[in-house]
């Protein structure tokens, strides 16, 4: 179903005005943020007597946590200057090598007179395109620049794109890999994080059936829905239940002026980041009590690292809305990729044509977006990689986050991977 033009009769007003409303009451915030920053001025100064009673330790928390909640945060620097490699600080600096409407590629270019060029297997982390900003997954690609020369596929926020540059789906993801494989040159190694496993799949699938030279060296799919029918999650039996039409008229937005995409059609980060909210909405809840808490005893180092994490989590990107709806109904609704009925613009996906390319899965014990079996699937699906190049990786204490990122996926699934990588 094509996409409503938000002139069209069918458009509700709802849809139209949905993004309007929250640029409205982002506004209307503004008069109390201004306040909000002055009295946390009042309640920092040294020569307010009251700051550091009870009364105002606990008014300059409570200001911290409503600025907090309710700034609208930008998108967050990567700040990866430094890396040690074999026991020494090499420098670090993220170029863009190539760019393209919705996506930059970046560089994890090193020092070359520490790190010579050539001498670390090439990796390409491809993040998925799932509301937040890829520099969320900073510790993903920090736990790989020790052992790797590393390149990212760094997304561009929708609502900055320009309508007339066109859609983007599950075409043009597929063909934001292949491009980027090509600028990366033969033998690299691809890693997909989440989401975007089933296009990392695919394209690696066309790549082989073209007999393409630049086919990289191996591939690592991490928490990745290949066949969501497997063991699966409310959040997939929840996306099963709803066509595509509900979804267009229920989440999909259009971006307001004076934003750069005005009127490209959008699922809205705000949309994303209260699903992700409500979806451990206690937890979040406990986090900002305890926040509050921390900064009332003075506990700055703790609420720092709270401060840390939440400028990156609540900074949020819109979503073409192609690439949700495509992803919705051919992930979680048709299974397209496992029964074998995929196709890039006419062109059947046929993983089985894959031989020369190594697969690894890791999965999470505890992932209640991606469970257990879903990832796994992929094995199946290409029959023809050799079973000395193929590896799985069950992490029984970790979530769908814990996969990629934190302390478990840097001390236990991280060495894994790189050492499937270098066994290529």
């Amino acid at each position: 179903m094509a996409l409503l033009s938000p002139w069209h009769p069918g458009a509700t007003l709802r849809r139209i005005m949905l993004y309007h409303a929250f640029e409205f009451t982002h506004a209307a915030l503004a008069p109390m943020r201004a306040l909000c920053q002055a009295e946390k001025l009042l309640t920092e100064t040294g020569i307010n007597p009251l700051a550091q009673t009870p009364q105002g330790r606990a008014l300059h928390a409570a200001l911290q946590v409503f600025d907090g909640m309710t700034h609208r945060y930008p998108r967050p620097e990567w700040g990866i200057e430094t890396i040690m490699v074999n026991g020494e600080t090499v420098t670090v600096d993220p170029t863009i090598v190539d760019t393209a409407p919705f996506c930059e590629l970046l560089h994890f270019t090193k020092d070359p007179a520490a790190v010579p060029p050539g001498s670390q297997p090439k990796v390409l982390i491809v993040m998925p395109l799932s509301g937040h900003y890829p520099a969320l997954l900073r510790g993903t690609v920090e736990a790989m620049l020790g052992e790797f020369d590393v390149y990212v596929t760094d997304w561009r926020d929708a609502r900055m794109v320009p309508a007339f540059v066109g859609p983007f789906g599950l075409d043009e993801f597929i063909d934001t890999v292949i491009r980027a494989l090509h600028v990366i040159g033969p033998d690299a190694h691809l890693l997909a994080v989440s989401q975007s496993s089933v296009p990392v799949l695919a394209a690696v699938s066309l790549l082989a059936t073209s007999d393409n030279p630049n086919q990289p060296a191996s591939m690592v799919l991490m928490g990745g829905p290949i066949d969501a029918r497997v063991n699966p999650s409310a959040a997939n039996e929840m996306a099963a239940c709803q066509d595509r039409a509900w979804l267009e008229q229920t989440a999909i937005s259009h971006v307001p002026w004076p934003h750069p995409g005005a009127w490209r059609p959008v699922c809205p980060g705000f949309l994303t980041l209260s699903g992700f909210l409500f979806k451990n909405l206690e937890r979040h809840v406990d986090a900002q009590l305890i926040y509050f808490n921390h900064l009332v005893d003075g506990d700055g180092g703790t609420a720092a690292e709270h401060r840390t994490f939440y400028e990156k989590f609540l900074a949020v990107m819109d979503l073409p809305a192609e690439v949700f709806l495509d992803t919705v109904e051919t992930v979680f609704q048709t299974f397209n990729l496992p029964r074998g009925r995929m196709h890039h613009r006419g062109t059947p996906i046929t993983p089985s044509a894959i031989h020369h390319t190594a697969l690894m899965t890791v999965e999470g014990g505890r992932d209640d977006i991606c469970p257990p079996g879903q990832t796994a699937v992929a094995h199946g699906l290409c029959p023809n990689i050799a079973k000395k190049h193929q590896r799985h990786l069950v992490h029984p204490d970790v979530g769908h986050f814990g996969v990629f990122n934190g302390q478990r996926w840097r001390h236990d699934i991280q060495p894994e991977i790189a050492a499937f990588i270098h066994s290529r």
